[in-house]
């Protein structure tokens, strides 16, 4: 893989939230909502981010795009650090970064007609300025999400949660984006619907060439679309590789719990569940050595002390990227 393949890099991000408290408001610690997160995205690829909630995928997502402003690291978008971008440049480059929001009942304006909602985008950048070519570019977004052209005079009410979703992709879609973050787009519709939105986001991936970084918390929802699957946990990544290396072969114990935790559709199939034990720790004030180890079935004294770093146990070319420090022992 080259540089040229690459859309996306991410080296030591993190984003840390302040807490005050006291009678004069001083800071008494931080959240570590983001801890020295690095990965790349390929082009035309679609990279998994998979954790269970509270872990900070959606606040990664949003540093990543500037949606929420970074407190350290680097943020390289096609040999630019956009994290040092003035608000102008960052402005300009939006038009190719985007983002596809969880919830379609709330990312929606309710006062703004769905031709009023895709203009929108055209309005903020200068872009297509002559009212016929406007209302034809509206049309042919509808089209592309599988939407009548006449929803356009429609308002965000009247469309069920699955078409919402579609009106909010075609949204993402106005600029023609490189890079999309997909925060959780399923999360929020019925099982019925989730895989039509899924199979959509696939077909415009194809179609266009776009990159995805694609959030969620349920492994069986980001298993097809992903080419790449992040696994995180209370603000780092534990686990890295291919999507169909990671389903045969999860080397992280929390990994494996949460690839356990999927029902097995075959009647009569039978597998070992692994259940996690207590709960998540406060990322304000996480534990030392490795984050895991307050549930870890496996962990040792050293798990307590000494913080794993992302080592890889696959090969060169099949990367398989692991923070565990017994992770080769765990997985023979």
């Amino acid at each position: 893989m080259t540089s040229s393949d690459i859309i996306l890099e991410v080296k030591n991000l993190q984003k840390y939230f302040p807490v005050q408290g006291g009678l004069l408001g001083r800071q008494t610690g931080k959240v570590h909502a983001v801890d020295t997160v690095s990965f790349s995205v390929q082009r035309g690829k679609t990279l998994g981010l998979v954790g269970e909630s509270g872990c900070g995928k959606s606040t990664l997502g949003r540093t990543i795009l500037r949606l929420t402003e970074p407190s350290g690291g680097e943020v390289i978008y096609e040999g630019r650090d956009i994290a040092k971008l003035s608000a102008n440049e960052m402005r300009a480059l939006r038009k190719e970064l985007q983002i596809i929001f969880q919830d379609p009942f709330a990312s929606l304006n309710p006062r703004m007609s769905i031709r009023e909602i895709l203009s929108e985008p055209f309005e903020i950048h200068g872009m297509h300025k002559n009212p016929e070519e406007r209302r034809a570019k509206v049309i042919d977004l509808l089209k592309e999400v599988g939407l009548n052209p006449e929803a356009a005079d429609r308002y965000p009410h009247e469309f069920s949660g699955g078409q919402r979703q579609r009106i909010g992709i075609a949204r993402a879609l106005a600029l023609k984006p490189k890079l999309i973050v997909a925060d959780e787009p399923v999360s929020a519709l019925d099982v019925s619907i989730q895989s039509q939105i899924l199979n959509l986001m696939m077909d415009l991936r194809d179609k266009y060439g776009l990159s995805y970084i694609f959030i969620a918390h349920d492994l069986a929802v980001i298993e097809h679309i992903s080419d790449e699957i992040a696994v995180m946990y209370l603000g780092k990544i534990v686990e890295h590789t291919g999507a169909t290396q990671l389903y045969a072969r999860p080397l992280h114990p929390y990994t494996q719990a949460l690839i356990s935790s999927i029902p097995e559709p075959k009647i009569g199939a039978k597998k070992a569940r692994k259940v996690l034990q207590g709960d998540v720790p406060s990322p304000l004030n996480p534990p030392p050595g490795c984050r895991f180890n307050t549930r870890c079935p496996y962990a040792k004294d050293e798990c307590r002390t000494k913080e794993p770093i992302l080592r890889n146990m696959g090969s060169s070319e099949h990367p398989h990227l692991v923070a565990c420090h017994f992770a080769g022992e765990l997985s023979e």
